[in-house]
């Protein structure tokens, strides 16, 4: 399997050399990383020639790493159903800059494009209709950043006198916010190995 992916990211290097920043093979699956620019060509190329043919696109997400210049990792999945065989992209994106949709190539990237701008805040120039998809229309942040706040913004309930879901700022009182990291098993008059409690 490792030989045929060697042969798949060498016969990609020497057809698209100018997309291609690096390339590597770990778990089964080559990933190759390729520059902002380059994504609708190198897709196009992927699902177009002969030796390749990944027709189907299987997700796209993103990673973030706030201490980098470049913020976020934009990740592609594609399955090549003929060839059995995968393939990860990867594009090294700023917090400023805008990610080219691919939805004229793969029509399924429209809600995985939107499911990227709503957790991450990443934007797709081309796309027919970026909004969120996850949260609600007046959501506040990205929740999958890794300096969003663990208990959010706005908390969301139902009124019985207002007859509505009211939103309403995140008020946690300290004792909830103390954790003594105690056994899930405290009132058992046993404890399980690894549940000791530390102090």
């Amino acid at each position: 399997m490792t030989e045929a992916l060697e042969e798949l990211a060498a016969h990609i290097a020497l057809k698209r050399g100018d997309d291609v920043i690096s390339h590597s093979i770990a778990h089964g699956e080559l990933t190759v990383a390729v520059p902002l620019a380059s994504i609708p060509a190198i897709v196009g190329f992927l699902t177009t020639d002969a030796t390749c043919r990944f027709s189907t696109l299987v997700d796209i997400t993103a990673v973030d790493y706030p201490e980098r210049a470049e913020r976020f990792d934009v990740v592609y999945h594609f399955l090549s159903m003929y060839q059995n065989h995968r393939i990860r992209l990867k594009v090294a994106v700023r917090e400023s800059d805008m990610v080219p949709s691919i939805t004229a190539l793969h029509p399924s990237a429209d809600w995985f494009e939107r499911e990227v701008f709503d957790m991450f805040g990443i934007l797709f120039s081309g796309h027919p209709d970026l909004r969120r998809i996850l949260t609600d229309y007046g959501f506040r942040g990205h929740p999958l950043r890794k300096d969003f706040p663990t208990t959010g913004y706005t908390e969301v309930r139902y009124d019985e006198v207002a007859k509505r879901v009211v939103y309403e700022p995140v008020k946690l009182v300290q004792e909830y916010r103390q954790f003594d990291f105690m056994s899930p098993w405290e009132g058992a008059h046993y404890v399980l190995p690894g549940d000791e409690k530390k102090g």
